[in-house]
């Protein structure tokens, strides 16, 4: 029996996740989707050999979540050429100043966007760790977690927490016997509803909307497709890892 890269990813019912869904399934990959809804377009995408297990998960759990994958992935040890994990889900909730938004939405961002992705890859190493095979964690990183949005300070936090966190556990793995590499990438814009909403937004409340209609208009966007195919031909670099955090834009 041929073995076939494992691939986690949540958040794979639309945008840039949908892409990268299928772009997995028509590359042969065994493919695990963690997302609030399953997908039901994934299905026509699968090529000969590749596979899809689609989990309703709510990611604002994430402890629920990353005990369900720790324990299906003990599983699967001898099963995969290589295993990886791919951190895709998150919200940008709706933009304006903290003291002015809504906590139970505040929460929401935090814990899909950090807490999910922190408790996922901690799941994921333990239960992994035994397998020799290449293992990689992929976390989708964006340019707000360099550069600070006035009105999204909740997505922000998140997007540099998940750079740094990568940072951290790349120096743990470097320390570790058969480590995980680790990346937190940004992907570039990408025309998504995340951005239609952006674009939709209160300029009051969000002064960089403005910009972002611009960047529409003239053309400056990423599809989902284009966006996913740069994303997994990053992961599979030879040098995927050197640097924690990256950008697909990079040399």
């Amino acid at each position: 029996m041929q073995l076939r890269r494992l691939t986690i990813l949540t958040g794979a019912s639309r945008g840039l996740g949908a892409a990268m869904a299928e772009q997995l399934l028509k590359r042969g990959d065994a493919l695990l989707t963690m997302s609030r809804h399953p997908n039901e377009a994934l299905g026509v995408a699968i090529s000969d050999g590749a596979s899809i297990e689609q989990w309703a998960v709510d990611l604002a759990d994430g402890v629920s979540a990353s005990s369900r994958l720790e324990a299906w992935l003990r599983t699967r040890q001898d099963t995969a050429a290589s295993v990886t994990l791919i951190n895709n889900a998150a919200l940008a909730g709706k933009p304006g100043p903290v003291d002015q938004s809504n906590a139970e939405a505040i929460a929401a961002v935090l814990r899909v966007g950090l807490e999910a992705p922190v408790l996922l890859t901690r799941a994921f190493l333990r239960a992994t760790r035994g397998w020799q095979v290449p293992r990689k964690v992929l976390n989708i990183s964006s340019g707000a977690g360099k550069r600070p949005l006035a009105g999204t300070s909740a997505y922000c936090a998140v997007k540099a927490g998940l750079d740094h966190f990568s940072r951290v556990v790349a120096l743990d793995e470097a320390n570790s016997a058969n480590g995980a590499m680790i990346v937190s990438l940004a992907p570039g814009v990408i025309d998504t509803d995340m951005q239609t909403e952006l674009r939709d937004s209160d300029p009051v409340a969000f002064p960089e909307q403005p910009r972002f209609a611009a960047m529409k208009r003239e053309g400056q966007l990423t599809s989902a497709t284009d966006a996913a195919a740069k994303v997994l031909a990053y992961l599979d670099r030879p040098d995927f890892g050197t640097n924690a955090v990256a950008d697909v834009r990079d040399p």
